[in-house]
C-alpha cells in the first residue's frame, strides 16, 4: 500500500467538539494511543451548547446526571448550581473538561469538514475541510449531533424584513437586546418554550406565532439544594450505573403502575404529586403505560390540558394553547419555566397560525391570513433538520463513490445507529437508529464512544483492516427500530422524530425507542459475538475474517 505523503495521515478524524467528539478524542488518544484530530466549525468546544445561546437555553436533564461519568475525580470536583443547568454553565463545564484532559491541542477550531471520501485502494478516508486541510485517516467518526442543523422556514418575503432576525440554533454570542422592541417568535418547540418567557420579560411587546400547541411540564428548578447536590456525589457510582441500564438514561426508579388500574381520585393525586416534582419525573413517577397505551395516555393528556386551563387566565388564549391534535409524549416532551404563565402578561399575544397561517414576512413584520403584525425583531424558534441534516452538509461517499445522502434518500439506514453498509470504518456517535434524542445524552454518548473504541481496539489486536455493517443486519435493525416505534405514541404525531418538519424529507421514525438499557445489552451481545452483523476484513487475505460477515448461525 502506497500512501501519498503530501496528505497528512492520522489514525482517526472526528467531526465535532461537543460531548461526543471530546470524549471520543480522549478515548482515541489517551486510552488507545492513536493519533487523532477533531475538526470543529465553532471557535471553541461545546457542540450544541456552543451554538444554542438563546435566552432561557437550559438542559432538560437534571444537572447532576447531565455530565460525564467516565472519570470519578471529574465528577467529584465539579459542582452544579441547581437542578437544570443553563447554557453558560454547561459550556463552562465542557471547557473545564477540555482543559482538564488537554483536549484542545488536538482540536482544530473554525474548520468545517466539507468532504469525506472512502478510498478503496488505500482503505483510508480522505477528508477535506473549508480551511484547505487534506487528511487521510483509517477511521472517520462523526460526533456532529442530532440537533445541530437549524431549519429556517422558507416563508415568502423573509428577506424583505427590515428589522433583525435570528434563529435560536445559531444565536449571536454577544446576545440580543430586546428592550423597547416589538418581538415576534415563530415556533413553540423546545427553544420557543424556553425563550418566550425570558423575551417577554425584556421586550416591549411579544407576539408568539404558534402552529402546534405543546404539552409542557414545569421544571421546578428550585427544588434542588446545594446540600442535595453534595449528597449526590456520595452515590455517584450507583446513580451512574442506574443511568447506564435505564430506559431513558436516568436513575429514577421506574414505577410499574397502570393509569387504568386506579380510580379517578387516586389517579389525580398521583398526577398532582408528579406534577409538583416536575420535569421528566412527571412520567417516571406517575404511570408506566402512558407511553404505550392510548387509553392510559389520554388520562395524562387530559390532566395537562386541565393544568393549562387552570394556569392561563384568558379562556380563549388557554384554548389556543391546549394540544388536541396529538397525544402527550408523541412529540418531544417539553420542560419549562413559567411558559403558560407568560400568556397572562399584558405585553404578550398568541397567534394561532394553524387556523390563520402566515402568508408572508413583510418589511415591517409578519402578515397572517387575518392581519399584519408590526415587529422590530423576529426570532425563528423553528427547530432543526434532525438526525440527518448535519450529515447532509458533508459530501460523504463510501464504496463505489455512493453518497451517504443518496443511500439515505428514503430514510437513514444504519446498523445499531453506529455504522452504515457501504461505508467501511465510518462510525457515528448517536446516529439514526440509536436511542440518542430519546434519552439523557451523556450516558448515551458514553456508551457509543466506549463501544466504538473497544471495537477499534479489537480490530487492532485481531489484525482487522476494515469493518463494515452487513446490509442484511442493517435492514433487520431498521425494521426493528420501526417495529418498536409502532408500539409507542411516537407514530401518532407529525414531529421531527419522523422528519415531518422538513419539506420533502421522507417520513421515517429515526431514533430507537426501545430504551438505552435494552440497546446497551444488544450492543454488548454484538461485541461478545465477535461483532456480529459486521463485515470484518483481515489484513491477511486468508485470515478468519477476510470478507466474511459475522452472523449468527
Amino acid at each position: 500500500m502506497t500512501i501519498d505523503t503530501s496528505r497528512e495521515e492520522l489514525d482517526a478524524v472526528v467531526v465535532g467538539a461537543g460531548f461526543s467528539g471530546m470524549y471520543m478524542l480522549y478515548r482515541l488518544r489517551d486510552v488507545l494511543g492513536m493519533s487523532a484530530r477533531v475538526f470543529e466549525a465553532g471557535d471553541n468546544v461545546g457542540g450544541t451548547w456552543y451554538w444554542n445561546r438563546y435566552p432561557g437555553a437550559r438542559c432538560d436533564s437534571e444537572s447532576y446526571v447531565y455530565c460525564f461519568s467516565f472519570d470519578k475525580d471529574l465528577a467529584q470536583e465539579w459542582t452544579w448550581s441547581g437542578k437544570y443547568p443553563e447554557q453558560p454553565e454547561i459550556l463552562r463545564y465542557l471547557n473545564h473538561v477540555s482543559e482538564r484532559f488537554d483536549l484542545r491541542r488536538d482540536i482544530q477550531f473554525e474548520t468545517r469538514v466539507t468532504e469525506a471520501h472512502y478510498l478503496e485502494d488505500l482503505n483510508r478516508w480522505e477528508i477535506k475541510t473549508n480551511q484547505g486541510d487534506h487528511v487521510l485517516a483509517r477511521y472517520f467518526i462523526t460526533g456532529i449531533g442530532c440537533l445541530s442543523t437549524g431549519q429556517l422556514p422558507d416563508i415568502n418575503g423573509r428577506d424583505s424584513f427590515e428589522g433583525d432576525w435570528y434563529h435560536t440554533g445559531s444565536w449571536p454570542h454577544e446576545g440580543v437586546d430586546f428592550a423597547g422592541k416589538r418581538v415576534g417568535v415563530i415556533g413553540t418547540g423546545s427553544s420557543g418554550v424556553q425563550s418566550i418567557p425570558v423575551i417577554a420579560e425584556q421586550a416591549e411587546h411579544l407576539t408568539v406565532f404558534q402552529r402546534t400547541p405543546q404539552y409542557s411540564i414545569p421544571a421546578r428548578h428550585g427544588t434542588v439544594t446545594p446540600e442535595f447536590l453534595d449528597e449526590v456525589k456520595g452515590r455517584y457510582e450507583e446513580i451512574f450505573e442506574k443511568n447506564r441500564w435505564s430506559r431513558a438514561g436516568f436513575h429514577y426508579d421506574e414505577i410499574e403502575r397502570s393509569a387504568l388500574e386506579v380510580n379517578d381520585k387516586e389517579r389525580r393525586e398521583i398526577y398532582e404529586a408528579a406534577w409538583e416534582q416536575g420535569g421528566f419525573r412527571f412520567v417516571n413517577a406517575s404511570f408506566s403505560d402512558i407511553g404505550a397505551d392510548r387509553r392510559a395516555n389520554d388520562t395524562a393528556s387530559e390532566f395537562i390540558r386541565a393544568k393549562i386551563r387552570e394556569t392561563v387566565h384568558d379562556p380563549e388564549t388557554a384554548e389556543k394553547l391546549v394540544p388536541r391534535y396529538h397525544p402527550f409524549g408523541s412529540r418531544r416532551t417539553l420542560i419549562d419555566t413559567n411558559y403558560y404563565e407568560t400568556y397572562n402578561r399584558d405585553n404578550v399575544d398568541l397567534i394561532d397560525i394553524r387556523h390563520s397561517p402566515i402568508e408572508e414576512i413583510t418589511a415591517n413584520g409578519v402578515r397572517t391570513q387575518d392581519g399584519e403584525y408590526a415587529l422590530d425583531i423576529i426570532v425563528f424558534a423553528t427547530g432543526f433538520d434532525a438526525m440527518t441534516g448535519a450529515f447532509n452538509r458533508i459530501d460523504i461517499r463510501g464504496r463505489g463513490g455512493i453518497a451517504l445522502k443518496e443511500k439515505w434518500s428514503e430514510g437513514p439506514k444504519m446498523y445499531l445507529g453506529l455504522a452504515s453498509s457501504g461505508f467501511p470504518n465510518m462510525f457515528t456517535i448517536t446516529g439514526p437508529g440509536s436511542p440518542s434524542v430519546l434519552s439523557n445524552m451523556p450516558p448515551t454518548i458514553e456508551q457509543h464512544v466506549e463501544w466504538i473504541s473497544k471495537f477499534l481496539d479489537y480490530m487492532r489486536t485481531h489484525d482487522i483492516e476494515s469493518a463494515e455493517a452487513d446490509a442484511s443486519a442493517e435492514a433487520d435493525w431498521v425494521d426493528h427500530v420501526n417495529d418498536i416505534a409502532s408500539t409507542t405514541m411516537y407514530q401518532l404525531a407529525d414531529s421531527w422524530y419522523l422528519g415531518a418538519n422538513i419539506p420533502g424529507k421522507p417520513r421515517v421514525f429515526m431514533p430507537y425507542a426501545g430504551g438505552l438499557g435494552t440497546y446497551r445489552k444488544k450492543c454488548n451481545e454484538v461485541a461478545d459475538a465477535g461483532y456480529e452483523g459486521f463485515m470484518l476484513t483481515s489484513q491477511n487475505p486468508k485470515g478468519l475474517h477476510s470478507q466474511e460477515p459475522v452472523l449468527k448461525q
